[in-house]
């Protein structure tokens, strides 16, 4: 054998690594380069909803966005309707970063008060005739192809069918055909709308995400629809979805059953909590079997392109100002608490519980504004500082960025002047 047959010349002239053994390492790790580009394709790189408002199908109108954001405000100007007054309820520091916030918050519920929306059909709506039904499932197509052509729909919206369990599988996919073969016929030129979403319920294995993604393929060969263009949410409301009787995480498993499409996991607060046994009066979003259940699926979700949404409160912010501001805390401490373990996204059920979602939001991105761009631009400048950190943090940071101005958080202006990066190197950064 040949010198270089045997150990080749390496870079100093010396010993070194054969061609050969170089090229049995590549043939060794293609599959596994393969492996990880498609099941790790990393963030999707389009903008996520802070939130999910349900709305249950027969509840559904023409001016249901519209009607949510002029309660929401009336709520907020009624019981919040100075910083002062939001401090107090909030039991936050007054000051000139609330006061920024509170402005921001109020053009935000007269502008777009509501990101995602989901026409339910599910828990919302409960079993009907299926003549019933099926006219709600052509009604709600009608009004969302009307909704997106008038330029009123909000950036996200869809429906969540009923479970494909035995006893309602019929009737979910007969809703979600008629639903989407409506939308289809009456969404004009541009066909389905871009933000179209469809939510799963209840998944106990991951056959019944197979079972979807084998309809929606239908689907698409039957209307000349590109293969993949729908997607969906699973979620995550049963103790099976965490943990099989094999003792592994099933939710890793559906995940890969989606075989691409899914595009997010939601948690269900109350279902998963009395699945679990916990009382109705402890059930919530901080239980420590909620942390379980979402560690479970931020960790099988890392990567993947499939996104998280944390759960939703039943504590509504009605009555008097007392009882409404003490509903309002307990809902903004519960988003901040979500958004600090990077539960980016969660459910309102309530038009008064959009003024806090987005006061919580909002002052998460501003409160972190300035720290997170000093340490971007030291980074991108080589600068060090005070913190020395890596790409992975660089991604997240920029990530962060991105959240607060893609929900108005923040402004362009302001992240560009304090970074000196425009919006194609943040999402560059960001991996997008």
């Amino acid at each position: 054998m040949s010198q270089v047959e045997v150990g080749g010349t390496g870079p100093t002239g010396g010993a070194g690594f054969s061609t050969a053994a170089r090229a049995a390492v590549d043939a060794l790790l293609a599959p596994v380069d393969a492996d990880l580009a498609r099941r790790y394709p990393g963030d999707p790189g389009t903008r996520q909803p802070v939130h999910t408002v349900y709305v249950p199908a027969d509840a559904f109108a023409a001016d249901t966005v519209r009607s949510w954001g002029r309660q929401a405000l009336a709520a907020f100007d009624t019981h919040a309707g100075t910083p002062a007054e939001l401090a107090r309820a909030l039991g936050v520091p007054d000051g000139a970063l609330l006061a920024d916030v509170h402005a921001r918050v109020r053009a935000k519920l007269e502008r777009e008060p509501v990101e995602d929306l989901r026409i339910d059909f599910e828990d919302g709506y409960g079993p009907r005739p299926d003549a019933e039904e099926d006219a709600a499932a052509v009604r709600a197509a009608g009004l969302v192809a009307a909704a997106v052509a008038d330029g009123s729909a909000p950036p996200y919206v869809g429906i969540r069918i009923k479970c494909l369990e035995a006893a309602v599988r019929d009737r979910g996919i007969r809703t979600l055909e008629l639903f989407l073969a409506t939308l289809l016929a009456r969404g004009g030129p541009g066909g389905l709308p871009a933000g179209l979403v469809l939510t799963l319920p209840k998944v106990t294995y991951a056959e019944q995400v197979t079972a979807l993604v084998r309809l929606l393929a239908d689907f698409e060969r039957s209307a000349g629809l590109p293969a993949g263009r729908l997607g969906f949410e699973i979620q995550i409301e049963t103790t099976q979805a965490i943990l099989g009787p094999d003792g592994r995480a099933t939710v890793a498993r559906m995940i890969e059953a989606a075989e691409g499409r899914a595009t997010g996991l939601h948690y269900g607060t109350f279902d998963y909590s009395a699945a679990c046994g916990v009382g109705a009066a402890y059930q919530s979003m901080d239980h420590p079997v909620a942390d379980h259940a979402k560690a479970v699926m931020q960790v099988a979700a890392a990567g993947t392109g499939v996104r998280l949404s944390d759960g939703s409160t039943n504590v509504i912010p009605t009555g008097g100002t007392a009882r409404v501001h003490a509903a309002w805390k307990l809902h903004h401490d519960l988003v901040r608490r979500s958004l600090a373990r990077a539960y980016y996204q969660g459910w309102d059920m309530h038009p008064a519980h959009l003024p806090t979602r987005y006061v919580a939001v909002y002052s998460f991105y501003r409160e972190g504004l300035a720290a997170a761009a000093a340490r971007l631009s030291a980074y991108v400048a080589k600068a060090g500082g005070d913190v020395m950190d890596e790409p992975a943090t660089a991604r997240a940071l920029s990530g962060y960025l991105l959240r607060g101005l893609d929900c108005g958080a923040v402004d362009l202006a302001e992240v560009t002047g304090a970074t000196g990066l425009d919006r194609a190197r943040l999402d560059a950064l960001a991996g997008r």
